[in-house]
């Protein structure tokens, strides 16, 4: 276990605790059943923990192994401990260094099972991470079987598209209460936009309508943000970046493009690593053959903050003023 529960999350005695057999694995999987409640000791952030809410999804997974490469230590929040063996097996799978030589990463992660419809579960699960990734969203394909099935009917951890605006927007205000250093959107190309494609993508599957929602309600939050906007990611695999360099673009440049999940992925676990680089911008993200092999850091440089970084900051959640 990596955390002292009792000391770093003040909720953990009222988080139910499920071991593995193997208790040389590291992993810790819980469940989150508490009261979002508050006290001194949430405000003690752990700087090398991120929450990765949506992390069985297809960034979102891959999000967890990236930011496990840099060093964090990463809370993974799922909707059930039972279906997420894939990322521990992929997690188990990977081999990294430190100054002590080589370390087990499946002894930096943690699997959290919260409801994200489930308000009260959020905070709890948020522990004391001092980032959050916000992987949530619908592939094309789940949207399509949202449609047909009908607004009950539950893919995966989505509803209905309609209620992961919602789902989002709470991990968010948990997130300001709790006071987490920065907060990582993954949106989509094309919101915030009209024209082709984003009018298709709106008619059809409304998947745009529901993101910009999402980013009004954290832009107007106050907490400090990075808004990762990447193209189309359904066609790319992960070999994608072989023949294929990312570049970035400020906010409602770009009409069209591709990117890998794997390349998101590293993008914004680039950017927890670097929050100064990233803060409070909106990055349009696509990879390109012509595009030239660029540092991330001199690419993010490029793209202007919407907002003097400031410490503290002041936070509008639910009505609350930090």
């Amino acid at each position: 276990m990596f955390i002292d529960n009792k000391r770093n999350c003040p909720d953990a005695r009222k988080l139910k605790f499920l071991h593995l057999r193997a208790q040389t694995s590291g992993i810790v999987k819980s469940s989150s059943e508490a009261p979002n409640t508050t006290s001194n000791d949430a405000d003690l952030k752990d700087s090398n923990l991120v929450f990765v809410a949506g992390a069985t999804g297809k960034v979102g997974s891959r999000a967890v192994r990236e930011l496990l490469k840099l060093g964090f230590k990463v809370r993974a929040g799922v909707w059930n401990i039972q279906r997420s063996e894939s990322l521990v097996q992929s997690v188990k799978s990977m081999k990294l260094e430190d100054v002590a030589g080589e370390t087990q990463s499946i002894d930096k992660l943690e699997l959290v099972e919260c409801d994200l419809e489930k308000r009260n579960q959020i905070g709890p699960a948020l522990g004391n991470a001092s980032s959050v990734l916000c992987c949530i969203g619908a592939s094309e394909k789940e949207v399509r079987k949202t449609l047909v099935f009908g607004k009950n009917s539950r893919v995966g951890l989505y509803s209905s598209i309609d209620e992961n605006a919602a789902m989002i927007t709470a991990v968010f205000h948990a997130a300001a209460s709790a006071k987490v250093d920065h907060f990582f959107l993954l949106t989509s190309l094309g919101t915030n936009k009209v024209g082709f494609p984003a009018a298709i993508l709106n008619l059809f599957w409304g998947v745009l309508i529901w993101k910009r929602k999402a980013e009004e309600a954290l832009l107007a939050s106050g907490l400090p943000y990075t808004i990762v906007r990447p193209g189309g990611m359904e066609r790319p695999t992960d070999s994608y970046k072989e023949t294929h360099n990312i570049t970035l673009s400020r906010e409602d440049t770009l009409f069209g493009g591709q990117v890998s999940n794997l390349q998101v992925a590293e993008l914004m676990a680039f950017m927890a690593k670097n929050r100064s680089l990233s803060y409070c911008k909106v990055v349009e993200v696509i990879a390109e053959t012509t595009a030239p092999l660029t540092p991330m850091g001199e690419l993010l440089k490029q793209i202007p903050s919407q907002r003097d970084e400031i410490y503290p900051f002041k936070v509008i959640s639910d009505g609350i003023h930090y």
